[in-house]
């Protein structure tokens, strides 16, 4: 509707413009012009069609800017029309005394020529100095700051924005990264994942249903507690879907994108975007373990191949140990063999203490029947031979 209007505002203004602009024909031409009328008629459409032109044009770039200032940060965007204000202000402030100077009539046209170049040149030095060198305005807001000096310098690097993934949300843990103070910075959550949480919080199916609203509840108990930490983007992102989204929204708030999603962290990689993987974060984070050490391990089920057993670490890392197949629920003494490390988890090898065997460890656990042995009866000595008798 809106851009119909403005075709037809131009194609009017275009026509009247082409009807008013015999008059500003010289008479001698008018003079040699049979048929006035019919000039004047194809004047105005001559108009119209331009006007018509006009108004593609225009309308063309008008959803061009609302498209790239809908899609633009709120700091950016003030950023750049603060740069830009004051880009205008120092030409404006350059040109007046050259507007006030007395110029003959035919260089007359270097005022405006003046004018229009000084105000391009000033305005794009501004806009584009405001988007680079943005964070030296901190001097001018709070210059007593210490802080703000070395974040203005370059010295002090400010905290980067942590932009949360579905995923990490549905997750939870980012409730002990954020209470542990592991995370700094603001924590942006896209308009995109809260419509997707929607999405999942409405489904007929009870288990995306369930992890939706755990989702929901656990961004409500975030902003209770952080407050205005806790900012949520309503910048409408172009995009096929959420993943897309973010990226874009990482991409123009140079933040870090926070997620559990493997392939969403290797694509932010390659697109050389700041991000952190939560998987690999709780990974690093494990207490490491040599080949060599000794665990006490309870076997929780058997392995897949002969004479395995698998058991876990405290911190959930899978142990398959060697001879232990058919010994469920039994703690037991191992040795690290070995360990391998995939993109999904760690998974360690390890092998029973073989100074104790399986019967071993049964003699000892369960105490047997104690036996006695008979005491050797004391041989007789022999007779003495009596007095008289031949020896």
């Amino acid at each position: 509707m809106l851009d119909s209007l403005i075709l037809i505002l131009f194609m009017i203004s275009g026509a009247a413009a082409g009807w008013l602009g015999v008059d500003l024909l010289p008479e001698q031409q008018l003079i040699r012009i049979p048929n006035l009328e019919q000039l004047t008629w194809i004047l105005a459409a001559v108009g119209a069609a331009a006007g018509l032109v006009a108004g593609l044009v225009f309308g063309y770039l008008r959803k061009t800017l609302m498209q790239q200032v809908r899609s633009m940060p709120t700091d950016l965007l003030v950023s750049r029309a603060v740069g830009l204000i004051l880009g205008l202000l120092v030409a404006n402030l350059l040109l007046a005394p050259i507007l006030l100077l007395p110029l003959p009539w035919e260089v007359v046209f270097v005022k405006p020529l003046a004018a229009v170049v000084s105000n391009v040149f000033f305005g794009v030095s501004g806009y584009n100095l405001a988007e680079v060198h943005g964070r030296t305005l901190l001097r001018l807001f709070n210059p007593t700051s210490t802080e703000a000096l070395l974040v203005a310098e370059g010295v002090l690097l400010p905290a980067s924005a942590k932009i949360l993934d579905t995923s990490v949300i549905i997750d939870g843990r980012i409730r002990g990264l954020l209470d542990s103070g592991l995370l700094e910075g603001q924590v942006i959550v896209a308009q995109s994942v809260i419509d997707e949480l929607q999405a999942l919080a409405d489904s007929s199916n009870a288990e995306k249903r369930g992890r939706g609203r755990r989702g929901l509840k656990l961004l409500s108990e975030l902003r209770e507690q952080y407050g205005r930490r806790l900012v949520v983007n309503t910048t409408r992102y172009q995009g096929k879907g959420v993943d897309d989204k973010l990226l874009e929204l990482t991409a123009d708030t140079g933040g870090t994108l926070l997620t559990a999603d493997y392939n969403l962290a290797k694509v932010a990689e390659v697109k050389a975007l700041k991000v952190l993987n939560l998987s690999e974060l709780v990974i690093a984070l494990r207490p490491e373990v040599q080949p060599g050490d000794e665990l006490p391990i309870k076997i929780a089920r058997d392995g897949k191949e002969a004479d395995q057993g698998v058991g876990y670490l405290d911190d959930g890392t899978m142990v398959v140990v060697e001879g232990a197949r058919g010994r469920i629920g039994e703690r037991l003494p191992v040795v690290v063999t070995g360990a391998m490390q995939n993109p999904t988890g760690r998974i360690v090898f390890a092998r029973t203490d073989s100074s104790q065997t399986p019967a071993e460890s049964t003699a000892s656990a369960v105490p047997g029947p104690t036996t006695t042995k008979r005491k050797a009866k004391p041989k007789a000595a022999p007779p003495k031979p009596e007095a008289g008798s031949p020896s």
